[in-house]
């Protein structure tokens, strides 16, 4: 039976519009990205399939557009869409952080930093800096290593702060682990940063660890400055 023969109620397009996307599955989500499936089969089978073969979700939208041509059901448009769909989510979390608007919601740096670093396969340590209205001024990735470590040189943070002229700083790095638990040497060099900054006078508003879950804000756990355990 084609998707164009099911309920209305049931077809993925109708109940995004009757639900929000938010009520879709995986599959359902995927499977208005193909629009049709493979022979024999409607898109939402062939969506299932495929996460089946190459999820979770996570894993198969991780998989660069020339992988994702290859696999049956997508092809080169089909994948050209999806990467730029992906692209399009990055852009919009960019933009809540640099419309000139003050960072109010402490979570918002959190979605941009899970999205920037989540899938990167080292260790990258990023930082936002932000003005006295905490309004972003520039995002950077200043240090990156290996699978499970990245040198952060506090002088160097200091040195970008002061280039652009912030009065505040988030940083963020992530575990390619899928781990988000910050470890304590994430700890000393939280302390160590927010202690050179201090020294002209720009604040570390938070250090944000990402993992596979939800990001951990070592300001919401009141590790700001703390050190070790």
């Amino acid at each position: 039976m084609s998707i164009r023969d099911w309920p209305s109620a049931e077809r993925p397009r109708e109940k995004l519009l009757a639900q929000g996307a938010g009520a879709l599955s995986d599959a359902e989500l995927l499977a208005i990205f193909l629009g049709s499936g493979l022979r024999g089969r409607d898109a939402v089978e062939t969506a299932r399939d495929l996460l089946h073969a190459h999820g979770p979700l996570r894993n198969l939208l991780d998989l660069p557009a020339s992988a994702l041509a290859a696999l049956p059901g997508l092809g080169p448009a089909r994948s050209c869409k999806l990467v730029a769909g992906l692209e399009l989510a990055h852009r919009h979390l960019a933009a809540e952080l640099a419309r000139g608007e003050s960072l109010r919601d402490p979570a918002a740096a959190g979605r941009y930093f899970k999205q920037r670093l989540r899938a990167r396969p080292n260790e990258v340590f990023a930082a936002l800096f932000l003005d006295n209205q905490h309004r972003t001024l520039a995002c950077e990735e200043l240090f990156s290593g290996t699978v499970d470590a990245a040198a952060v040189y506090p002088r160097e943070v200091v040195r970008r702060a002061l280039l652009h002229n912030a009065a505040a700083v988030i940083v963020s790095h992530n575990h390619p682990s899928g781990s988000a638990e910050p470890s304590l040497e994430d700890r000393r060099i939280t302390t160590l940063l927010q202690q050179a900054l201090a020294l002209v006078d720009i604040r570390l508003l938070d250090h944000v660890v990402i993992g596979d879950g939800a990001p951990v804000s070592m300001a919401a756990r009141g590790w700001m400055g703390t050190g070790t355990a």
